[in-house]
């Protein structure tokens, strides 16, 4: 399958092309699901860092159809890694349903990367859901001395039994029911965040939703709570 006009964008800004071979699968729940894969030998060629993801390319209707997904467990010396799939209706969650050991998938390398907060943050705020919990994992993971405020917003009751590798004694949880698309956790986030921020210039504000209710929050993070755009990072992971 070619990869269209898309694909051609990714190539001029020397995106790097591979294809992952499926191993196996787990059903984390019936709306989460991992998919575990060879590389292709990507790993051995861009080395791994925290939050690293990569394009996939899926079939839709006869067109090539690219999303973003976090790295899981990246091994680079196996060459192997998981990717995490919260499902939804979609040519990707479709894909992830039916994915079995010896399936193929092509996917483009290219502007990815993270930079660690400096100065380090006195408290991570992350806002994020089930389709960033791999990224949001991630960066717990490479900030592990620091305290961290979680809203994550459900929309199912099994996304309370999803595991964010919590630390009890460094992270506080807010979990969120998903109402009014997304509205709700707008509001409490509104509520809560000025109260908990401190010196804005202090903070680390990591926001990473559906992309409406992203940008609502980014633009109230910079725009009234006045953090510094290069301490935020916000990022639409999927559209209602």
């Amino acid at each position: 399958m070619g990869h269209g006009w898309e694909g051609v964008v990714l190539k001029l800004f020397r995106g790097k092309d591979f294809e992952f071979t499926v191993t196996g699968t787990e059903e984390v729940t019936e709306h989460y699901r991992r998919v575990h894969v060879t590389d292709g030998g990507m790993l051995a060629l861009t080395g791994v860092h925290p939050t690293m993801w990569v394009r996939l390319w899926f079939d839709h209707a006869g067109k090539p159809h690219q999303r973003a997904y976090t790295l899981v467990d990246p091994d680079p010396r196996a060459g192997t890694f998981t990717l995490e799939f919260a499902l939804h209706d979609g040519a990707a969650s479709e894909w992830a349903r039916k994915a079995a050991p010896g399936d193929t998938i092509d996917a483009t390398v290219q502007g990815t990367g993270f930079e660690t907060p400096d100065p380090l943050p006195s408290r991570l705020f992350v806002i994020g859901d089930p389709a960033s919990l791999p990224a949001v994992k991630s960066l717990l993971a490479a900030l592990p001395k620091t305290p961290a405020t979680i809203w994550f917003e459900t929309q199912h009751d099994s996304d309370h039994d999803l595991d964010l590798h919590l630390d009890a004694d460094l992270h506080e949880l807010r979990t969120v029911e998903r109402r009014t698309s997304g509205g709700q956790l707008v509001q409490e986030v509104r509520a809560a965040l000025p109260g908990l921020l401190g010196d804005p210039a202090d903070a680390y504000v990591w926001i990473t939703c559906d992309t409406t209710t992203t940008r609502a929050l980014a633009s109230y993070v910079r725009k009234e709570l006045s953090v510094p755009k290069h301490r935020v990072h916000a990022l639409g992971y999927w559209r209602p």
